[in-house]
């Protein structure tokens, strides 16, 4: 006599095929809750390879560099010669590090992020005055000299502060400042690292500018208003009510501007004396190049580069927890 047969064998769900007999139905590999945090990474997975590849060998590389003692014989054999950390010791106990390359780099830096970014955020206060035709003019004339290139931003301002002919002596000469004989800007460290910080100031307030402008036009105009109606003068409704409504811009534009003027380079570089004839107005980046390539110590060249690495990482991550500890006391 035959089973019986069970009423959900007997009669499968409607619109459902029936399964094949002697095969089981399979789990899914990946639930869809998974795959849905799994997709933004697979999407992203080309692209952060592609920048591990540029930035992490490049970096690893120079890591590698700095532990060993190579210069151009090891180029010539490729052989290696593994020295440890005596290239970091020989580095912080240069005296030349902490009396000219690091306060040639963290107060140039300073200065040029201060000025930076007061120069475009009032400027960008002024385009947000503006109406659309007269701001359009405007902006397009100060992004010029963000377009334009570093190299002939710093010949321009070499050309300006020129020790024959430059606008500055003629300026100065005209009115009895100076004698004939002129003055030589780029020999003394205060006046050459003054034009390297106009320089760097003209080129770099157009992206201040440009960034605390679209977030001065995301302010509700109810707060400005609000604080006119309690008194606040122009001072206090930008420091209470622009400031922290659009602090994360301001963040934003403060780490990139340190990033970029801490390894200032061509500014520096490109400026009579820079180049290494005047040992006194070295930074860490030009010190950096300089014990790479013209003393072919790369071993030496690649320490410099990682503590300023180490540098950049820490003024970063310093202004990213700042950054992160007032978005969540709001």
């Amino acid at each position: 006599m035959a089973p019986p047969v069970s009423t959900e064998q007997a009669a499968p769900a409607a619109g459902a095929a029936a399964p094949a007999p002697g095969r089981r139905r399979r789990a899914p590999l990946l639930r869809a809750a998974t795959r849905r945090r799994a997709l933004p990474w697979a999407l992203l997975a080309p692209a952060l390879a592609v920048i591990a590849a540029l930035l992490l060998f490049p970096l690893g590389r120079v890591l590698w560099l700095s532990v060993q003692d190579y210069g151009l014989d090891n180029v010539v054999s490729g052989r290696p010669d593994y020295i440890g950390l005596d290239n970091y010791a020989q580095v912080l106990g240069d005296r030349y590090l902490w009396t000219v390359a690091l306060p040639n780099t963290v107060v140039f830096a300073a200065v040029a992020v201060a000025g930076t970014v007061v120069l475009g955020t009032l400027v960008a206060l002024l385009l947000a005055t503006l109406r659309p035709p007269a701001r359009t003019a405007v902006l397009g004339c100060v992004l010029v000299a963000w377009a334009m290139p570093a190299v002939s931003g710093t010949y321009v301002w070499v050309w300006i502060f020129d020790v024959d002919g430059g606008l500055v002596r003629q300026g100065l000469e005209a009115v009895g400042a100076v004698g004939p004989e002129g003055y030589n800007w780029f020999t003394d460290r205060l006046a050459f690292y003054a034009i390297a910080t106009l320089n760097v100031v003209h080129h770099g307030f157009p992206f201040v500018a440009v960034t605390v402008l679209a977030g001065l036009l995301t302010v509700p105009r109810e707060l400005h208003e609000a604080a006119l109606l309690d008194g606040a003068g122009a001072w206090q409704r930008f420091w209470n009510v622009t400031v922290p409504t659009i602090r994360p811009v301001f963040a934003v534009v403060t780490i990139l501007s340190t990033i970029w003027d801490f390894k200032v380079f061509a500014q520096v570089y490109l400026m009579p004396g820079g180049s290494g004839g005047n040992r006194d107005v070295l930074n860490l980046g030009v010190w950096s190049y300089m014990q790479s390539f013209s003393q072919q110590s790369y071993g030496l060249g690649s320490a410099i580069a990682v503590l300023l690495t180490l540098m950049l990482l820490a003024v970063t991550v310093v202004y990213l927890r700042a950054l992160f500890r007032d978005e969540e006391l709001r």
